[in-house]
């Protein structure tokens, strides 16, 4: 294997792994690394391969977790949606029964006026014509509200039908939705199994050299970045950024959830949103949708609060903190915590409030002891 696609070894976070690149020390003599996400035989892999396939599994089960989160977002709005037609019909009805026994009191009175002299020949007989005059027009306005009762009736009619047509299709698209999200919740549970086989079959020297490799690879791309140039001096943050990033600081150490929306646990959209959320700024729930709909910025521009995608596939997110370090809920087995920016294969950057001003005076929020202490692995209670 060439020195430079050695240098493509996968380090992943949440989703999966950062390329790095491997020294002839970190390697366990094997006959050669094999080809996509095959376990083989663990004891005849190098620790590339196994890396390799460890952060492709990880990087398949986070892009799960991202679809899973987005069937639920719909999902949560098709509900919201079903609850407000299903209201608006019931106040059509009502409204119609309404109208139905206006109708009925028209249609009683008019049978029982309809033996009485037409108001013409009222008119033509009265001797107070203006009296016969008056008592027509009052009856000129009960025909138009009769007139009017009927077509408020048909009005009900159609609109209690298209409620109920339209009530109708969002329950079938919620059971649908219901469907999909159980689906790809199987399909996240099935993702997370092959780590964790993957993992069970290593030996506690694997193990301990993954650690090694992986922490070494991040260490080396952590350094080729920030020589890179690609930061720019500090940058002071908005008041709705530092909002944001305090909030994901609270939440150091508490533990990854895929789907997790806190408090007490998130997946990594989930603690970004939420941030962002709580600082007065909704923003969309996945990563992919972040990166697809916010404001995107160079990483020269970065400041704290602004969000750093990771993946082609836009599959991964943290909060950028400050001195090329982000806090992120790396992947299923860690803790929220502050890792460095380049520990996942960058894509870019968006910014959830561009209008938002710099404050004049900015403090750091205080980081909590041992707040970059953690595997970025995963799952090291089941190793």
């Amino acid at each position: 294997m060439s020195g430079k696609l050695l240098r493509l070894v996968c380090t992943a976070t949440v989703t999966a792994g950062a390329l790095l690149a491997p020294t002839p020390a970190m390697a366990v003599p094997v006959p050669g690394p094999t080809t996509g996400t095959a376990v083989g035989e663990p004891g005849q892999r190098s620790v590339a391969a196994l890396l390799t396939d460890l952060q492709q599994l990880y990087r398949d089960a986070e892009r799960a977790t991202e679809t899973y989160n987005a069937t639920a977002e719909k999902l949560r709005k098709q509900r919201a949606e079903t609850a407000r037609l299903d209201a608006g019909l019931a106040r059509a009805r009502l409204s119609l029964s309404d109208s139905r026994g206006a109708a009925g009191r028209l249609a009683r009175q008019q049978y029982q006026n309809s033996g009485e002299i037409s108001s013409y020949v009222r008119l033509l007989l009265a001797r107070d014509p203006q009296h016969a005059l008056d008592e027509g027009h009052l009856i000129g306005q009960l025909l138009l509200e009769r007139s009017e009762t009927v077509e408020q009736v048909a009005g009900s009619e159609r609109k209690a039908d298209a409620l109920a047509r339209a009530a109708r299709k969002a329950l079938d698209g919620q059971l649908t939705l219901a469907a999909r999200q159980k689906k790809e919740r199987d399909d996240v549970r099935k993702r997370l199994k092959g780590v964790e086989g993957l993992l069970a079959s290593l030996t506690v020297d694997q193990l301990a050299e993954l650690d090694r490799f992986e922490k070494s690879g991040t260490a080396e791309a952590q350094k080729k970045f920030m020589t890179s140039g690609a930061l720019s001096s500090a940058q002071r943050p908005s008041q709705e950024g530092d909002k944001a990033l305090r909030y994901a600081v609270r939440q150091i150490g508490k533990p990854y959830q895929w789907g997790g929306e806190g408090p007490k646990s998130y997946d990594c959209s989930g603690l970004t949103s939420q941030a962002w959320q709580r600082a007065g700024q909704p923003i969309p729930r996945t990563s992919q949708e972040q990166w697809a709909q916010l404001p995107r910025i160079p990483l020269s521009a970065l400041r704290p609060g602004d969000l750093v995608i990771y993946f082609p596939e836009a599959t991964h997110v943290a909060m950028y903190l400050g001195d090329g370090m982000v806090v992120q809920a790396p992947r299923p087995g860690t803790r929220i915590k502050v890792s460095p920016i380049a520990a996942n294969p960058l894509l870019g950057a968006v910014r959830p409030d561009p209008a938002g001003e710099p404050l004049r005076r900015y403090t750091p929020p205080k980081l909590p002891v041992r707040a970059t202490d953690g595997s970025n692995r995963g799952y090291r209670g089941s190793l």
